[in-house]
Order: C-alpha cells, then structure tokens, then sequence
C-alpha cells in the first residue's frame, strides 16, 4: 500500500496556494488545516445571484455572470462539504430552480443564455434544454442529504424515479448524479433495488485500468469515500490498484492533472485546483495520506 508522504502532501499544499482559486485554497485549508468554514461561505456568496442562483465562474467553464443549474449542484456540494445547508440558501436555490424547470420535472445543466456568455464550447453547443438526471438527481440527493424540504425537491424526486426507472444506458457522469441520488433519498428500498439494477451497466461505463489515459473515469470518481454507495461496485483489488495510481499521479508541482482538453488557461488552472482537492480529499478518505491531519467536520 503506497501512501503520500507529508512531503507530498505540503507540495500538493504549495500548489494550490499558488494555483487554486479563493475558495478552493479555503477549502483546503477546511479539510486539511483545521481552518474555518466562514470563509468558504464568504467567498461563496460572491457567486451567488439575486435570482437564488449561482453563476460568474464557480463551475470553471462557465465564466458568465448568469445563474446555470449545474453551478447550483457546485454550490450545494461545496456547503455538503460543510455539513450545512440553512433554510434559507435551501429556499432560494428552490426558488431559482422552480423558475428554470423544465415541463418534465427536470433542469438541464445549462440554459440557452449560456449560448450569450463566456462558456466552454460543449456548453455553448448544448441543444437540449430539457430536464435531465445531471445535475437535478444531484442536486435533489444532497437536499435530501440534509432534509432540506421543498416542493421543487419532491417535484424533481419524482422526475429522477421515472427517468431512473426507464435507463437502460448511462454514461459516466450521470451515473455520478444517479448515485447521489440513490444513496440519500428517503426511499430506501426502492433506492437498493434500482441501484442493484443499475450496477451493471454503471461498472460498464467506469475505467478499471488505473494507467489508462484520455478523458475516462475510474471506480474513485464515483466512489469517493469507503462508504459511498457506488463502492460496492469495485473489489478491494480494484480500489487499491486505483489509489496506488492516484498516490504516483502527483506531479512535479504538488498538483494534479486533468485528463481532459481545455479551452482557456485559466480554466486548467481552476480545475486541476479543484481536481487536486478531490483527489486529497478521496486518498484521506481511504487512509492513503502519511499522518493526515483530523479534518474538522465528518459529512
């Protein structure tokens, strides 16, 4: 078992002061120095909209100061990663997506005014603005994480059963957004039957070779944490070969790569930030990092 050094980790601590973003740095320090949640929350509230929504770069490739769903699915896992989503940032993220929902119960991930903004090109390309499973079983997962109640949830809890029901392929990151879902809404037998059915066919679109290279993604993608309920797809065997590949992927400057092409310098910038923080954050997890600081809040 290969585990990263303390070097490794103040590396890795070097590169993202250097290269992440405001909140990306405070939530290292949350996870990794016992630092405050505050000021996640402060530097939170500046991508925050008066439409209740989040936009103006939290989710790097979308730079536009407009709100887009799948920058509330950003926002929301940030505060899960706080353990805390109050009343209040629950009914205004509500009250932005009623207004966004598309007929079918669902929000896409972005909106047509993405096409008027600065944004990646496979966002300004999108077509389809219906309601999709990314990122509405994501977001209604971590409103049910926290009890947060609502109409829109129970709305979009609906629409995720019915299209969850009807899958019979997926692809990598809705599957991500189907076990956020799955692993926190209420109903519980129903959620271990469908995951159950949906297991096979989620392996099927995972990466199992740890060395392999393009934009693919691998069992730790899905299953960040021992308990995470897609970790029952893999054996031990698998986990450990992908944890050794995580713990060697470390690069010269402290950082991690990204394994996919970006469009602007800044945004490689912002995601490997985030990137390396997913994949401290995942090693801590499993027990992967040399004397690992406690981290403040279990969640």
């Amino acid at each position: 078992m290969t585990l990263l050094t303390k070097d490794q980790l103040r590396s890795a601590e070097h590169f993202i002061a250097r290269n992440a973003r405001l909140i990306d740095r405070h939530r290292y320090a949350f996870h990794f120095t016992c630092g405050p949640a505050d000021p996640i929350l402060a530097a939170l509230d500046s991508y925050r909209n008066v439409d209740g929504g989040y936009g103006n770069g939290l989710e790097p490739d979308l730079r536009g100061h407009g709100s887009q769903p799948v920058a509330v699915e950003t926002a929301l896992r940030y505060l899960d990663e706080l353990g805390r989503i109050d009343r209040d940032t629950t009914a205004d993220v509500c009250r932005y997506l009623t207004s966004i929902t598309h007929a079918n119960g669902g929000v896409p991930n972005v909106l047509p005014s993405v096409r008027h903004t600065e944004a990646a090109p496979w966002w300004r390309e999108t077509d389809d603005f219906s309601g999709t499973l990314t990122p509405t079983a994501s977001i209604a997962g971590i409103l049910h994480k926290h009890h947060a109640a609502h109409p829109w949830r129970d709305r979009a809890t609906a629409f995720c059963w019915t299209r969850i029901a009807g899958l019979h392929w997926t692809e990598p990151i809705e599957a991500m957004a189907i076990c956020t879902f799955l692993q926190h809404v209420a109903d519980r037998p129903r959620a271990d039957a469908e995951f159950e059915r949906l297991a096979p066919m989620i392996r099927a679109v995972i990466e199992l070779d740890p060395d392999a290279t393009g934009h693919v993604h691998t069992p730790l993608d899905l299953a960040t944490t021992p308990t995470h309920i897609a970790r029952r797809l893999f054996t031990d065997a698998e986990i450990e070969k992908h944890l050794d590949a995580l713990t060697r992927q470390q690069q010269d400057d402290g950082g991690w790569p990204i394994n996919w092409e970006t469009w602007v310098d800044t945004v490689t910038s912002d995601w490997r930030g985030i990137i390396s923080i997913q994949r401290l954050t995942t090693l801590r997890a499993y027990g992967r990092i040399d004397a690992a600081p406690t981290p403040v809040l279990q969640v």
